[in-house]
């Protein structure tokens, strides 16, 4: 079973979080929420409190499939400025394991820390300089697979980047039997 740790910081965006969440553990992947704060419950940028599964320290991480970044703001900026979260995702993407991001995060962390260099990305409007500062080339597109590094738009983009993670972790046959049972294409219709 393929394991993913999202981190969750105040502020962080409710659908880009929840949504991947949801999809994630229905396809069967093993989703484990962690607080980069300094307790269990953590804030999202619209007043939604979850309680994370465990706290950072309490994370090894080195067996993650997949470490996964929700935007928002303050929330992405959050996430940066935690220097363990920037070490694990470096970490992760230098062993060649896979790294998501959203929204503001691809952007605000990614690229800041370096593992958007030479990649094809995309981000939420208004972040693409960043991107190209990075050295990273700005698809626009909702969402962007290179390599081991998936990056999507904002909160409309929630669902198919979801279902594209469900593809890389799973399969495509798990990813397309929960988008049907979820009704996904009748909202893209």
């Amino acid at each position: 079973m393929a394991k993913v740790y999202v981190f969750l910081a105040d502020g962080f965006e409710d659908v880009e979080a929840l949504i991947p969440i949801d999809v994630l553990r229905r396809g069967g992947v093993d989703v484990v929420t962690v607080s980069i704060m300094d307790f269990p419950l953590v804030a999202s940028a619209h007043g939604v409190n979850i309680e994370a599964d465990i706290m950072f320290e309490q994370g090894d991480f080195s067996d993650a499939d997949l470490l996964m970044l929700p935007g928002g703001m303050p929330g992405a900026s959050n996430l940066f400025q935690h220097t363990g979260v920037c070490k694990a995702v470096m970490n992760q993407f230098a062993a060649g394991k896979k790294v998501a991001a959203i929204c503001a995060a691809p952007a605000v962390v990614l690229a800041a820390i370096g593992v958007l260099s030479g990649k094809k990305a995309t981000c939420y409007p208004g972040f693409e300089k960043a991107l190209a500062e990075a050295g990273a080339t700005y698809t626009g597109d909702l969402v962007t697979v290179d390599g081991n590094v998936t990056t999507a738009e904002g909160p409309a983009a929630a669902f198919p980047y979801a279902y594209e993670l469900l593809t890389q972790l799973v399969d495509k046959q798990t990813s397309d039997q929960i988008a049907e049972g979820m009704r996904f294409k009748h909202l893209m219709a």
